[in-house]
């Protein structure tokens, strides 16, 4: 079933209802908003009047059991004006773990959150949706399903053409394996320069991952505890900031772009104790650069693998358990400077075949 709400308000409430639609199906339930203005939790509640799709608690607390759809030219805004916490439920009424069928936000226009929470919720057991484990226990558990229970998540889609914007927020337990684009925070369409700034982001699958998009910018945030990644932007990420962000007690990475990166600036970054690399340059990432980072507690502290053309200068990295930075696999072409190395197993390594790098003026301590 399908509906289209047409409330019998005055005519500028008319235009917004008309611009709000939602529908009912067997599998999923969806929320579409066309509207030209912006639009808030309130402006959807008053419009589809639909409790089991979107209600309000105390304290400005949502509940969404709902996929939502911000089309292009629209513009949906969660903040705190109408809203502290949105809880939101699963969906995924046949439990197939369909991306298609389970919660979303999925932006094609623009969205802004700022100054709330944004959770994943399970009204039987009145908590957060977790899996068996807050974190990758090993590598060997990558692949065996233990982060393939149904979770909402939030996607910017590779046909936006506005922005998605967070700042000041908690995004926590979120995202899941389903293939691609629900891992939590997902960018894969960015039309201007969209900003993440301020966050607490911790235990979703990945806690940033993008494809494709250029500037983008991840500022200030406190990332932590996601299962495998804290920040993976990937494939053909470009011109992208990742600055003066804490980032620790992940599964995997804590700050790796992987296959065909450029134009990347990480900078003033905090990384540590998580279980793959600390900062990762990896497969074809390339004109980038890794600068005044403390990078402490990691197994390798930088680790840079068949990527060519980098600088990493000015960084501290300490208490590496393997190298505090390591060029790998055909990584040519680097210029590795100023860093300062303090109780690193290896200090600074780098394989056969990765020639013609620059190493010069680094401190081993």
């Amino acid at each position: 079933m399908s509906i289209s709400i047409n409330g019998a308000f005055a005519q500028e409430t008319n235009q917004q209802n008309d611009c709000i639609s939602y529908s009912i199906e067997s599998e999923r339930n969806q929320i579409s908003i066309t509207c030209p203005k912006d639009v808030t939790l309130s402006d959807i509640n008053n419009a589809i009047q639909n409790p089991d799709l979107l209600k309000k608690e105390d304290n400005n607390t949502w509940v969404l059991d709902s996929r939502i759809v911000v089309e292009q030219g629209a513009t949906l805004v969660i903040d705190s004006k109408d809203t502290s916490w949105l809880k939101m439920l699963v969906g995924d009424k046949n439990g197939d773990g369909d991306r298609d069928n389970v919660n979303s936000i999925t932006v094609l226009g623009n969205l802004i959150i700022d100054s709330i929470r944004i959770s994943s919720w399970d009204p039987e057991t009145r908590d957060y949706i977790k899996f068996e484990y807050d974190i990758l226990p090993d590598r060997e558990h990558e692949h065996t399903g233990i982060d393939a229970v149904s979770r909402p998540y939030i996607k910017a889609d590779d046909e936006m053409t506005g922005t998605m914007n967070i700042t000041n927020s908690e995004l926590a337990y979120l995202g899941y394996e389903c293939g691609s684009g629900c891992s939590g925070l997902s960018y894969y369409g960015s039309n201007g320069t969209s900003i993440v700034k301020n966050n607490e982001i911790h235990h979703n699958r990945f806690g940033f991952y993008s494809v494709g998009v250029g500037n983008v910018n991840l500022e200030d945030n406190h990332v932590h505890h996601n299962f495998m990644y804290g920040f993976d932007p990937h494939t053909a990420t470009h011109d992208m900031i990742i600055r003066n962000n804490t980032v620790h007690d992940h599964g995997a990475m804590g700050i790796i772009c992987s296959l065909d990166c450029y134009n990347i600036t990480i900078e003033d970054n905090e990384v540590y104790n998580s279980a793959g690399s600390g900062i990762m340059f990896s497969r074809n990432m390339y004109d980038s650069v890794a600068r005044n980072n403390n990078v402490h507690d990691e197994e390798k502290c930088i680790f840079l693998s068949q990527s060519s053309n980098n600088e990493v200068y000015g960084n501290t990295v300490s208490n590496c358990e393997s190298q505090g930075i390591y060029l790998y696999h055909n990584s040519v072409e680097n210029k590795v400077y100023n860093n300062t190395l303090i109780n690193t197993t290896k200090g600074i390594e780098y394989s056969d075949d990765s020639m013609g790098n620059t190493i010069e003026n680094n401190i081993i301590q």
